[in-house]
């Protein structure tokens, strides 16, 4: 009877201490449900310019940064029909009458004057031509490149505290150092 007690006993304490496991299904996600957020770091400036050199050329020039590469976009007023230069140069300071007190041409790496992207080396300041139709008419410039950054840090990429200058003339992309653009007539400091 002592064995059946205790064989009793050993049955129930073993029913009492037995757990239910419940099973988890594991379920696949569903990509279809699923939404990612895509954080874009944008930069924006915008540049008012003065005219220099006796002109009436004004103007602004923005320049957004954007998934590591700017766009600048420059609305001008006051030029002349035909062909002209816009540069960025060494620094902000557009207080001189004939705006050359922002330096020349923007050049981080040294590298001779030229049309952007040529083999024998350009400035990073050498943005280039642009066409105006009609005297006096509005006109739009536009650029984008990842060379430049806003407020990186990157002495060779950072726009940051440099000019941007709208010039009379042409730029003949071989005359050393600037191109033989004539006159400043229109000058703007890249600052926040």
């Amino acid at each position: 009877m002592k064995n059946t007690i205790l064989a009793s006993l050993l049955i129930f304490s073993v029913l009492a201490c037995k757990k239910e496991v419940k099973k988890t299904e594991v379920k696949p996600i569903d990509a279809s449900n699923t939404t990612q957020e895509i954080v874009e770091n944008t930069e924006a400036l915008t540049i008012i310019l003065s005219p220099k050199s006796k002109s009436s050329v004004t103007g602004k020039v923005e320049f957004v940064e954007s998934n590591g590469s700017i766009q600048m976009t420059a609305v001008l007023k006051g030029l002349s029909e035909g062909s002209h230069a816009i540069h960025i140069h060494e620094k902000s300071d557009c207080s001189s009458d004939d705006g050359k007190s922002s330096g020349g041409h923007w050049n981080p790496t040294g590298q001779p004057h030229g049309k952007w992207g040529a083999e024998s080396g350009y400035h990073k300041g050498d943005i280039g031509n642009f066409s105006v139709k009609n005297e006096g008419e509005e006109t739009v410039v536009e650029f984008n490149t990842d060379q430049w950054c806003i407020g990186c840090g990157d002495e060779s990429k950072d726009i940051l505290g440099k000019g941007i200058i709208v010039h009379q003339g042409v730029d003949d992309f071989t005359s050393q150092p600037s191109g033989a653009a004539g006159s400043r007539v229109s000058c703007g400091g890249i600052i926040e």
